[in-house]
């Protein structure tokens, strides 16, 4: 018995110790949570905990004893998980558009917790991050069927903010209308012009005549109101749920792998070493021969490799373009800095836009 009881005292200073070193670990669980928070980061980080559970498995020699750690060590980033929540659970998420959109959508699975707030349009839940009204705002910046969103580029370009995210969300479309329709009664369908052009092939095929309202879920609302047979909306399953609309058809959109990218902009830079990251920036050349040329040269000889480069037209000035770049590699090393010093030789204006680590599905 005198020898179960000094096992139990040995535990129980391993606790004591163990306790100590749970409160200053959470202390800086809670120092995540507030970066996270500032700059419009999802609490769940796939890469990093799979990167946590890998590196530490290295401390332990004992191979009955791994899987037994792999457990604990997972209980415990689950407990840090729900600590962070605590700090992220008031965050205040800027979407454009009205409850059931896809932004909200996206929103909502990337904060949980989040509280959404909804604004007329792309520029004004974008300028509510910029005024400290919001601390982040999800928006969209490409479709795999329809292209990129230019009216979002177009903030990127000028506006002051920071994406620390890039997340995937599958877009299932689907026509709603009022209880008691049927497919033959519609002749109007209204949506978004991003999901009228996604379901353009089923839109000419049953001859309706589109009009394009504010967003998805706007347009479902509005049919949910009129209680007209002949006028349906496309949105989601989610918002016909919500305005109470039957649905008549599902996926309607003509791409079977309809995809929107959704970027998550707050106010701080979200600074990675990882030389996994991507990143996205932004720039305008100087007016004469190979200068474009000369600018996509210095990026390729510094070893990032550009996954997407567009142009678009400077509002301010005719006939000026400036161009968006995503490239892979850390943005933030030294080799990096020598890529931009020599690019802001090479060009009117340069900007990084913001890095992400892993593009995740949502």
């Amino acid at each position: 018995m005198k020898e179960l009881e000094q096992y139990r005292n040995k535990i129980n200073d391993i606790d004591k110790k163990m306790a100590r070193l749970f409160c200053e670990r959470m202390a800086q669980v809670k120092n995540v949570a507030l970066y996270k928070k500032e700059r419009g980061l999802n609490v769940f980080d796939q890469g990093r905990e799979n990167e946590v559970i890998e590196k530490n498995l290295g401390y332990i020699d004992d191979m009955v004893l791994k899987s037994y750690y792999i457990s604990f060590i997972k209980s415990t980033m689950e407990i840090s998980k729900q600590y962070q929540h605590l700090f992220l659970d008031g965050i205040k998420i800027a979407c454009s558009g009205a409850e059931g959109a896809f932004a909200h959508i996206a929103a909502k699975r990337i904060f949980p917790k989040g509280s959404c707030l909804f604004f007329r349009d792309f520029a004004s839940a974008y300028k509510s991050v910029e005024d400290g009204s919001c601390s982040c705002c999800v928006l969209p910046i490409e479709n795999s069927y329809a292209g990129e969103v230019t009216q979002v580029t177009d903030l990127i370009y000028s506006g002051s903010l920071y994406i620390n995210g890039i997340y995937d969300l599958e877009i299932c479309h689907n026509l709603l209308g009022v209880d008691g329709a049927e497919i033959g009664d519609i002749k109007t369908v209204l949506s978004h012009p991003q999901a009228l052009s996604q379901c353009q092939e089923y839109i000419h095929e049953h001859g309706f005549k589109s009009v394009a309202q504010e967003n998805t879920a706007v347009s479902a609302r509005y049919v949910s109101e009129r209680e007209d047979r002949t006028i349906a909306a496309i949105a989601s399953s989610e918002t016909a749920k919500l305005y109470k609309l039957k649905i008549l058809d599902h996926d309607i959109n003509s791409s079977s792998t309809n995809t929107t990218r959704f970027a998550v902009f707050s106010r701080v830079e979200s600074i990675s070493d990882n030389p996994k990251s991507r990143f996205i920036m932004i720039f305008t050349v100087h007016n004469e021969a190979k200068a474009l040329a000369r600018a996509i040269n210095i990026i390729g000889e510094y070893g990032f490799n550009m996954r997407v480069l567009r142009s678009r037209p400077v509002k301010e000035e005719p006939w000026k373009y400036y161009f968006y770049v995503e490239a892979e590699g850390n943005a933030y090393d030294e080799n990096a800095e020598r890529m931009f010093t020599e690019l802001s030789f090479q060009c009117d204006m340069v900007k990084l836009a913001g890095s992400f680590l892993n593009e995740e599905k949502i």
